[in-house]
């Protein structure tokens, strides 16, 4: 009996370090977890991320220019090689924006950043490129589709924050222009509804194509030329990309009617605020360019280790003056 009641403590005693030796084993497991984290951050490869515009243009060299100063901020936090391949296309065609996507994703990139010319979902290679790991956000455009992060403003609010200063200028009445961008993009088809809907709240006022001019400063140019030719009484002009206000500009300029045809541009990019300063544009209801390329690889790179990124990130609009207009143009 006593053999018996030794063997039982000395069982519960064999138990009991069973146990502590298994909870120790767990607690260990995950410390040792938590360390292979760290250490795969710390000697994390280089790393590569492509931001695709929809086209050659000022304007996207402001967000390459952001995305850059963020890379290098990257670099210096975490001691590797952070590079933004930037992949813009000749001309805004969807067909070769979708080529340049497709061979983009061929090179294996850590993530890719894209200003989609139609909404994403008309666009099947982007689901697919997903499928192979690699993540895809979108910057300068909506983005319905959940599970793809939205890098930008309130398209809507804008358009509206434009139109609503220009009808304010023209006192509510006479002919107003609208020159659409281009006409499938998500942002330029936001902006030109909601400039649309408000104009259309005010009996006095009269809408007037404005021409398209499919993200193109020149185009924008020769179709502001023909409008304002075609419409000598025209008061007021809008516009939804940052080539239409150039393009304005400058055909205001040139038929000699600088503060008879009031015009509140899109974006902030420096002709933009050399046209503001001049007077050819009254205005200009602005994006962050810098910071959507900035925010872009930012989130690119937590996407890339592993944290969950948000739908959509903010990152406001400005409005640009004669009154402030000089503190912009020094920021360039």
């Amino acid at each position: 009996m006593e053999g018996e009641k030794i063997m039982k403590r000395l069982l519960n005693l064999l138990s009991v370090f069973i146990l502590l030796f298994g909870l120790y084993g767990l607690v260990n497991a995950d410390d040792i977890k938590r360390k292979e984290i760290t250490r795969s951050m710390t000697l994390k490869k280089d790393l590569r991320f492509v931001i695709i515009p929809k086209v050659v243009h000022p304007w996207f060299d402001e967000v390459n220019k952001g995305a850059l100063y963020q890379a290098e901020l990257l670099e210096k936090q975490l001691g590797i090689k952070v590079t933004v391949d930037y992949m813009a296309p000749k001309s805004a065609d969807v067909a070769e924006q979708n080529s340049i996507l497709e061979k983009a994703a061929s090179t294996g990139p850590d993530g890719i950043a894209i200003d989609p010319l139609v909404a994403i979902g008309n666009m099947p290679v982007i689901d697919k490129i997903r499928k192979q790991g690699i993540t895809v956000i979108v910057f300068d455009s909506p983005s319905p589709k959940a599970g793809i992060l939205s890098v930008g403003n309130d398209f809507t609010q804008q358009g509206v924050i434009a139109a609503e200063r220009l009808v304010g200028l023209i006192g509510g009445t006479g002919k107003v222009a609208v020159m659409q961008g281009f006409p499938t993009a998500p942002n330029h088809k936001e902006r030109y509804e909601a400039q649309i809907a408000v104009l259309k709240k005010y009996p006095s006022i009269t809408i007037v194509d404005g021409g398209i001019d499919n993200d193109d400063i020149q185009t924008a140019k020769q179709q502001a030329k023909s409008v304002l030719a075609s419409n000598p009484d025209l008061k007021g002009y809008l516009c939804c990309d940052a080539s239409g206000p150039i393009g304005i500009a400058a055909a205001i300029k040139e038929a000699g009617r600088v503060g008879k045809v009031k015009a509140v541009g899109m974006d902030g990019i420096k002709p933009i605020l050399e046209a503001i300063k001049q007077g050819a544009l009254e205005s200009s209801s602005s994006t962050i360019p810098r910071m959507q390329g900035s925010m872009s690889i930012l989130m690119l790179w937590q996407a890339s280790i592993g944290v969950p990124i948000p739908q959509r990130i903010d990152t406001g609009i400005d409005v640009i003056t004669s009154d402030n207009v000089d503190y912009y143009l020094g920021l360039n």
